[in-house]
């Protein structure tokens, strides 16, 4: 498939993450295109449409999933602006009823990307991701990770918090604590394979990027590039990828 134009609208087009689905959307178109069809791809939680317009933009049919009116008016207002509108369908819902509104294996690429750390059921959540799933297809999981808050929460001083998102079994940092959990790359694998699903790709996502400093930041492009290939280089190093931000992972379900 052609790579997309430089997008205006904000939407996650560039880094590790991106790569691997773009990879998963060809697969995914071969398949379709023997039957005439483009890949279908459901984003549930996905807000705005930050990916689900990416997506859209490499010539997939997108359903978006949330709970928000406001974030899906923000979504069919960037989808608009992308060119992609006619691709994207922003459907009011949520992952604790998603075969409410959406077919049982019936995408070919699923997204839950910010979803586990809000749910109050992360394995039903993961569960109700794999059923929406087309028998062979992919599941997209990117969730907040445990060490890299640890060693923000480190350098910052906040020792206490550190502490308690080292020790708490969901990676909390106390009672006012906004997300639910935080994961790190083995708890993550765990949820996954509860769920039916086969993990094939683990990476981070935001490694080092968040660590490099600002006036490095601000070199120009050749520094950004610097820093891009950086991240690229790390985002799958076992050693390093658990101090990414947030960790991704490309999990499949089983061909029946």
């Amino acid at each position: 498939m052609n790579a997309p134009a430089p997008d205006p609208t904000g939407t996650a087009a560039s880094g590790p993450v991106h790569r691997v689905l773009e990879a998963e959307v060809a697969r995914a178109a071969q398949r379709s295109a023997a039957g005439g069809g483009v890949p279908h791809v459901l984003d549930v939680g996905g807000g705005s449409g930050a990916w689900a317009v990416a997506l859209a933009r490499l010539g997939c049919a997108v359903t978006v999933v949330d709970n928000s009116p406001n974030a899906l008016a923000a979504l069919h207002r960037r989808a608009r602006e992308a060119g992609v509108d006619a691709l994207v369908t922003p459907v009011q819902g949520d992952v604790d009823a998603l075969a409410d509104v959406a077919p049982a294996g019936g995408a070919d690429l699923v997204l839950g990307h910010g979803l586990l750390e809000v749910v109050d059921d992360a394995g039903h959540a993961v569960r109700a991701l794999a059923a929406a799933t087309a028998p062979g297809g992919a599941v997209s999981v990117l969730v907040a990770g445990r060490h890299a808050a640890v060693l923000g929460r480190t350098i910052a001083g906040r020792l206490a918090e550190a502490r308690s998102l080292l020790v708490d079994p969901n990676g909390r940092c106390g009672p006012d604590d906004p997300l639910r959990r935080r994961l790190d790359a083995a708890e993550l694998h765990a949820l996954l394979v509860e769920g039916g699903l086969v993990p094939e790709t683990v990476q981070g996502d935001g490694v080092l990027d968040g660590w490099v400093p600002g006036s490095v930041r601000d070199g120009g492009p050749a520094a950004s590039r610097a820093v891009a290939e950086l991240e690229a280089l790390a985002a799958a190093r076992p050693a390093l990828l658990e101090l990414a931000a947030r960790l991704h992972v490309l999990a499949r379900r089983s061909p029946e």
